[in-house]
């Protein structure tokens, strides 16, 4: 890896850990399916006239890797992401002559066969890279003596001190299976500064670094609420926004910047998006670290550049989370038009002819909304019903479901119509969260030349274990002193995420240099009390009294907010209409809230 060049050079040479220039890391994917030019575009490119050491990617996500283990099941030689190959074979070639590292967690299910096909790739293209991998997650050959009968995949979230092993000796790709998607960055950082186990605000630090760049073009200005802002301060909304790239120093500190000439921006907005997206308490639990999020400090320290400072972590906790998916049945859905007078009734009278003759063990209808008045267009007038049916079986979910569905075209409703002809049915997944402890995972590194290495343990945990930290806003229920209505995203960004069946909304006052900021962030964590999240979101009423969760993060004038329960079992069985929760955070946003006068 290679330390900071003279302005305009090219690094040419492998620097030894513990090299004290910064290290150039950047992103090239933040889900299996992301942009497939933006390896060849980040190898190409440069920041601040530099080259990247390292360039990582981040293919996984729980919902990923049940759909890879769909794929071992019609050809066990399959379960990596294929599209990282495909990247590969028109960017390898340049990456080694410019000295940039590979990190990516494709290998997904099976890192040891994605690792030999990058050989063969190379072969194919003359080049002779030191590809390793990082092996050890995968439980499924265990995954009944821990009590997960009917477990698809199970992987437990390992760090980044095996990819650091791996590039220590020289490894120029480096595929992982189910690492942290912060481990990407981590365990380059770790080989390069030569951190221990118990530099725990340096690896914070990186965690934190890592956190922003793992989903890509989200520290960028992608899926930001405050993008009107962006496009009146001149960004082209037809230019692709530039991957992220972070600065990393050896105490941990990081500028989050991007390539040069790219699309997007960087602003502490942006980086603050990415920060609070999937998120639980204030402690950042992972398997290198807990980081401590209520520490993050964030400053623009230029044009695309933000300054990440501050980060403090502590011990990991004892045991590793664990990624379970089973296979949890079928799964079909219709979508019907209601247009124009009497939507409820018309809704009402479908579902009283065609309910009775469904036998699927579940049924669910959405909640019906209401047409535009004296609408302008047929499509404003209407409106959609949709009903989903899951089963163990396929049958109740095949013609027993669509058959009835269309038999009443001529029969129901007037202008009965759907959205297109019924599908097949589909397999559908549950995922939940598990914990192991650390002796039944054998964390191992393949490297180049074919030797094992296990990574050993961190010699001391914390006492905090995955379940503790969460605590509710100790804010005291706002005064009635507030006078205006109006939508909490008049001064205030969100994103939003799933993590399993649970939701997060991240909110935040903007910095959009109102001198009334500070009294903003006062007003935001007084407001966002349990109580309030309930009423923004009327689909969390009926949840257990503890099911919301809502967390200070003062130094990032941010609260997070966690509805454990809203998405049900998890976006591959969850009905809801936004099962990732991708939106949920625009809708609260959308809401009305009183607003003191003084902070407008």
């Amino acid at each position: 890896m290679t330390s900071d060049p003279a302005p305009g050079a090219t690094p040419a040479t492998t620097a030894a850990p513990g090299t004290p220039g910064t290290l150039l890391v950047g992103n090239c994917s933040g889900f299996y399916g992301d942009r497939l030019s933006a390896m060849r575009e980040m190898v190409e490119g440069t920041t601040r006239g530099r080259h990247l050491d390292v360039l990582t990617g981040d293919y996984l996500a729980e919902l990923t890797m049940l759909i890879l283990g769909k794929d071992t099941m019609k050809d066990p030689a399959l379960g990596y992401a294929r599209t990282f190959v495909r990247q590969l074979e028109e960017s390898l070639g340049l990456a080694l002559e410019r000295g940039v590292r590979i990190v990516a967690n494709a290998g997904g299910l099976n890192p040891a066969g994605l690792a030999e096909k990058v050989r063969e790739v190379a072969r194919g293209l003359g080049l002779d890279p030191a590809v390793a991998h990082v092996e050890g997650d995968d439980l499924r050959a265990v995954a009944r003596e821990h009590g997960w009968h009917d477990a698809l995949t199970a992987n437990a979230y390992l760090g980044g001190f095996g990819i650091a092993a791996a590039l220590r000796e020289g490894a120029d790709v480096v595929v992982t299976g189910r690492v942290t998607d912060a481990s990407l960055v981590v365990g380059p950082a770790v080989a390069h500064f030569g951190w221990a186990p118990t530099d725990h605000d340096a690896l914070a630090g990186a965690v934190v670094a890592g956190h922003v760049l793992e989903c890509g073009t989200q520290a960028t200005g992608g899926n930001f609420s405050g993008f009107r802002a962006l496009l009146e301060a001149g960004m082209d909304p037809a230019v692709p926004l530039g991957f992220p790239v972070a600065e990393l120093a050896a105490d941990g500190g990081s500028v989050i910047t991007k390539p040069d000439g790219t699309g997007g921006a960087v602003t502490c907005d942006t980086v603050t998006a990415q920060l609070v997206y999937e998120i639980q308490s204030t402690r950042y639990l992972g398997p290198d670290v807990t980081t401590h999020l209520d520490s993050v400090r964030l400053e623009q320290v230029g044009p695309d550049r933000v300054a990440v400072s501050g980060v403090t972590g502590q011990a990991p906790p004892e045991r590793l989370k664990v990624c379970v998916n089973e296979l949890g049945g079928w799964r079909n859905s219709i979508e019907l038009v209601l247009t124009g007078l009497d939507t409820e009734a018309k809704a009402a009278w479908v579902r009283a002819q065609l309910e009775p003759r469904l036998s699927a063990q579940s049924v669910t209808w959405s909640q019906l909304a209401q047409p535009q008045p004296d609408a302008p267009t047929e499509e404003a007038a209407s409106v959609l019903l949709r009903c989903t049916v899951m089963d163990p079986e396929a049958a109740p979910c095949a013609k027993a479901f669509t058959g009835p569905a269309v038999e009443l075209a001529l029969a129901s409703y007037a202008g009965f119509t759907m959205t297109g002809p019924p599908p097949q049915p589909t397999p559908y997944g549950v995922y939940r969260p598990a914990y192991v402890e650390r002796a039944a995972v054998a964390h191992t590194v393949v490297h180049a030349d074919g030797r094992r290495e296990v990574v050993p343990d961190p010699v001391a945990f914390s006492e905090a274990d995955h379940d503790a930290g969460r605590r509710p806003s100790p804010y005291p229920a706002p005064a009635d002193t507030l006078n205006r209505r109006m939508p909490l995203g008049s001064f205030v960004h969100a994103r939003s995420g799933d993590k399993g069946g649970d939701a997060n909304i991240g909110l935040w006052v903007a910095r959009d240099g109102s001198p009334r900021y500070d009294a903003r962030v006062t007003w935001l964590a007084k407001v966002m009390s349990p109580r309030k999240v309930r009423e923004l979101v009327p689909e969390a009423a009926d949840l257990p009294p503890d099911a919301v969760e809502v967390h200070l993060l003062p130094h990032l004038g941010a609260v997070n907010v966690v509805i454990h329960g809203l998405l049900g079992r998890g976006v591959a069985a969850s009905t809801r209409f936004d099962p990732q929760a991708k939106g949920l955070g625009e809708w609260v946003r959308s809401r009305s809230v009183h607003v003191q006068e003084g902070l407008l």
